[in-house]
């Protein structure tokens, strides 16, 4: 990796490190738009919760499907390309939303978009290993799922303002233009940057190393399993806490923005704990591969009281529970995207990674139309909080069958990198 430092300043990475988490932010921005005004788009478009349901589902399903392709792509583009291109063709998918008028052309708006933001995840996780030392990625990753929760709490805040003046309409068009100033920005970040490694395009270094299939090998499906579950959570919290608090108490419109930005915030805050306390604990002596596991047995047990926000009559007890369990996710999945890079070999993370984000988004697409037909069947959110509170051991539970010990491939053999600062 020292290749790859030395070809820009400690400002230029810093500056790549901010662009790179700012992208993360608009990423969630533009999905979650049409959660925060789901109520006014229903009823003005006239969908019941099945139809809802349907596009999440739909999203998810095209996400999952693009994420077999986007690890390639973004190997192909290399880090320089693979940002812009992906950033400009989510944010013009965004923008086409607000020209829709069917719900079929609903429909197609959100497969556009899920399968162009399926190149978030792949190009930020080898963005971040192309910019910082081994060391310093546990860091990375958790101010990248923390920075990333800041999306979800700006659009809450913001959007429902946004569209009071300009309507839904205008919410969506806003988010894409935002994305289409962000590519022109980055293009201007890079000029002259080299990457180094298996990290600029092919056609600037030699091709990335082949190797036996990511799908012959029992970490790549632990990895895949824990983020169908986990992520199927997260998913279920993003697409439908604005429905919970409007059924439970009534809230829509900006009245959404105070509890959805505190439970992201408290997501932010589990990314941000998970990946300083890990980084100290492996400084201070302890064994990588206990840290990585206990870390995730621990996020798994803060989520475990996700049901009693169901039955909390309290307003403030419900938005503290969910906020607890936002900051179990996000430390959980910390954890996992930096266990992606110690169990695997460097020339495989990205593909790894993909594989992991295909199989969360699966998760995410059978939740989001189970969830509707739940809730269309007047069964309430508990079935769905049982499940969710519980998912998180169950991936732990994966974890532990398929890899009792962890094969720590990518921090050599000697133990973890040194040399952090």
């Amino acid at each position: 990796m020292a290749d790859a430092l030395v070809t820009f300043s400690r400002g230029r990475r810093n500056l790549l490190f901010v662009l790179a988490l700012s992208a993360t932010i608009l990423n969630l921005v533009d999905r979650q738009i049409i959660s925060v005004l789901k109520p006014e788009m229903a009823h003005e478009l006239g969908w019941s919760d099945n139809d809802y349901g349907t596009l999440a589902a739909w999203f998810q399903g095209a996400a999952a499907v693009a994420f077999l392709f986007t690890g390639w792509i973004v190997d192909r583009l290399g880090v320089k390309w693979a940002n812009p291109v992906g950033v400009a063709l989510w944010s013009l998918a965004a923008m086409a939303h607000a020209i829709a008028r069917t719900f079929g052309q609903f429909v197609l708006c959100r497969v556009a978009l899920g399968a162009t933001e399926a190149m978030g995840t792949p190009a930020a996780i080898k963005t971040i290993a192309a910019i910082f030392p081994p060391a310093q990625r546990s860091n990375g990753y958790g101010l990248l799922n923390a920075i990333g929760s800041l999306g979800a709490i700006v659009t809450p805040l913001l959007i429902p303002f946004v569209a009071l003046a300009w309507g839904w309409h205008g919410a969506f068009l806003l988010g894409g233009v935002l994305g289409l100033v962000w590519s022109v920005l980055w293009l201007v970040a890079v000029r002259g940057v080299r990457f180094g490694g298996d990290h600029d395009a092919p056609g600037d270094v030699p091709a990335t190393k082949r190797g036996p299939s990511i799908l012959t090998e029992r970490r790549s499906w632990a990895i895949a399993i824990a983020k169908f579950l986990s992520d199927a959570t997260w998913w279920l919290m993003l697409f439908w806490m604005p429905d919970f608090f409007h059924r439970s108490f009534g809230l829509s419109g900006v009245a959404l923005g105070p509890p959805l930005a505190i439970a992201y915030s408290c997501a932010a805050v589990g990314a941000v704990l998970a990946g300083t306390i890990t980084t100290r604990m492996i400084a201070a002596g302890h064994d990588l591969a206990r840290v990585r596991k206990g870390a995730l047995l621990v996020a798994a047990l803060f989520a475990t009281p996700l049901p009693f926000a169901d039955l909390a009559h309290d307003y403030w007890l419900a938005v503290a529970l969910l906020g607890l369990v936002m900051a179990a996710h996000q430390a959980f999945s910390s954890s996992l995207f930096t266990l992606i890079a110690d169990v695997s070999p460097p020339e495989k993370v990205g593909r790894v990674t993909s594989f992991g984000a295909f199989a969360g988004n699966i998760g995410g697409m059978v939740i989001a139309k189970v969830a509707g037909l739940v809730l269309a069947a007047k069964l309430g959110y508990l079935p769905l909080f049982l499940f969710a509170g519980f998912s998180y051991l169950l991936a732990y539970g994966a974890i532990q069958l398929l890899m009792p010990r962890l094969p720590l491939e990518g921090v050599g053999s000697k133990g973890p990198p040194q040399g952090a600062h």
